[in-house]
C-alpha cells in the first residue's frame, strides 16, 4: 500500500474534524474543515483509502503546506 501525505492549502485552524484514523474514504470525501479569515475551506480526500495518520483536532493552528493526515492507498 501506499501513503498519501494530505497537506493545507492555507494557514488557519482547524474547524472541525469529520473523520478518525482507520475511516474508509472515497474520492472527494471530506476529511476537515479550516477556517482561515473567517472563511470555511474545505479539506478532501483526492482518492479513495483509509485514513492511516491525523496529525491535527479541532482548534490546531494549521501553516500552508502542513501535512494533516495521511491516507493508504491501494
Amino acid at each position: 500500500m501506499a501513503q498519501l501525505e494530505i497537506e493545507s492549502e492555507v494557514q488557519g485552524n482547524v474547524w472541525k474534524v469529520m473523520v478518525t484514523p482507520g475511516t474508509q474514504v472515497a474520492a472527494g470525501d471530506l476529511l476537515l474543515i479550516i477556517e482561515s479569515m473567517k472563511m470555511e475551506i474545505p479539506v478532501e480526500a483526492p482518492v479513495a483509502g483509509t485514513v492511516a495518520k491525523l496529525l491535527v483536532a479541532p482548534e490546531d493552528s494549521v501553516a500552508e503546506d502542513q501535512v494533516l493526515a495521511v491516507l493508504e492507498t491501494a
